[in-house]
């Protein structure tokens, strides 16, 4: 959520910023900083009326133990009439702002100036791309055909379980999505991450604070009956393992890092870029995140994606790396970076990973701050990233490394799979 010091400071600016990401609404700005102001005028009111109460209690009691009944009688008589004059204003107060909150969250995170202007990905630039394209043999297929040749995925039992999305791995399969998932986490570990195993469900404060409400609500499987949301990705229970914390300066950066199942209802979603492991209901994920000081955060989002990077190289994948436009990019987001991985077989480009800078848009609505060397309260920048999301890794290491003998595994996996070749 955008703080409202940044929307009054100068809302010329933020109309312009806002438009970067095509936002339809500019209107809001001006109904926002309109409403604040009804808000402070409010809030002076309910103060001053307050403080007569209290000021007429206290000479109340003075009358008394002077023996001026009929000077206290009036008195009482004054607190009895600014009472009833504070009601209606506290409650104008929380009308005006509950309102304020519901339009606040309707605005998106501003985009960072590095953001191209864009209405589709079309328009996403291509920062670098890496690895060398993968020449495959006359009789490659694409990885749903080789999980049954190999019997490593069953796609049709997990429909016959649950349904479409949801697929089961098995023998070798479900040994190397074991393998990927406790490779990413020593990688990430190893640079400096602490590793989290958080729950698979969050309640509806840990959906609002990193933004998934109410933007997505739709898009996340809502258990009614208790009101938890299975979790989109291991970014939302993560992030908010600080939420309403103060932290200290010398405590910064916070690098945290954790795998977990990951649930997306992916409405919409229909044709061929579906098929096979390349839009799930349900998949494997290894997430990083970060917290850190406002002036290290662009610093530590380039570092972020070359940690990604470095991964994707000992993989031994073709990849690319792409700067999102402002048509493209997620609503919490101010600056993302998304990785896309070749894949030979289905000749085509799969999205591996996202990594992002959020500035202060998550933290200010978790309230997570820290204390400055001037002791003063600030809140942090929060950043998260795949390392690496698996259905599509998977799908490409399949793919790529297929020859007539069977799959060639990466190096960096072979000894967490215990071969060299499925």
């Amino acid at each position: 959520m955008l703080q409202l010091a940044v929307l009054r400071s100068n809302p010329q600016e933020v109309k312009q910023r806002l438009a970067v990401r095509n936002f339809k609404e500019p209107e809001l700005v001006d109904a926002i900083i309109s409403l604040d102001d009804e808000r402070k005028k409010l809030t002076f009111q309910f103060d001053e009326t307050k403080a007569k109460i209290n000021a007429a209690s206290k000479q109340i009691g003075g009358l008394m133990a002077k023996g001026n009944k009929e000077e206290a009688e009036e008195k009482k008589k004054e607190v009895e009439g600014f009472k009833n004059t504070l009601g209606p204003v506290e409650e104008a107060l929380a009308k005006a702002e509950k309102e304020l909150n519901e339009l606040l969250v309707r605005l998106p995170n501003l985009p960072s100036s590095k953001v191209p202007k864009g209405t589709s990905p079309d328009d996403n630039e291509v920062v670098r791309t890496g690895g060398g394209k993968p020449q495959l043999y006359s009789g490659a297929v694409p990885h749903w055909e080789l999980a049954k040749k190999y019997d490593l995925i069953d796609f049709e039992l997990g429909n016959k379980i649950t349904g479409s999305g949801f697929p089961v791995y098995k023998g070798k399969g479900a040994k190397l999505q074991r393998s990927l998932i406790q490779c990413f986490l020593d990688y990430n570990t190893s640079a400096g991450y602490t590793e989290y195993m958080p729950p698979f469900m969050v309640n509806e404060a840990s959906a609002y604070g990193t933004g998934q409400l109410p933007d997505k609500e739709g898009q996340m499987y809502h258990v009614t009956e208790d009101n938890l949301y299975l979790i989109p990705t291991a970014e939302v229970p993560v992030t908010n393992i600080y939420r309403d914390e103060i932290l200290k300066a010398a405590e910064l950066p916070v690098r945290m890092t954790a795998y977990t199942p990951c649930f997306r209802r992916e409405a919409g979603s229909y044709g061929k870029d579906v098929r096979g492991l390349n839009r799930l209901h349900q998949f494997d994920k290894v997430e990083i995140v970060q917290l850190v000081h406002p002036d290290k955060s662009y610093d530590t989002l380039e570092e972020m994606v070359t940690h990604v990077e470095k991964l994707l190289q000992t993989l031994g994948l073709h990849y690319r790396i792409l700067r999102l436009c402002g048509g493209d990019m997620g609503f919490t987001s101010a600056l993302t970076y998304d990785f896309e991985v070749w894949s030979a077989a289905q000749e085509r480009w799969l999205e591996v990973s996202s990594v992002s800078n959020f500035e202060s848009y998550q933290t200010n609505r978790m309230k997570i701050r820290f204390k400055d060397e001037n002791n003063k309260t600030q809140l942090v920048h929060s950043l998260n990233g795949s390392s690496l999301a698996l259905p599509r890794i998977l799908a490409c290491l399949l793919e790529n490394n297929q020859d007539e003998n069977g799959i060639k595994l990466p190096v960096v996996l072979q000894s967490y799979f215990g071969s060299e070749m499925i």
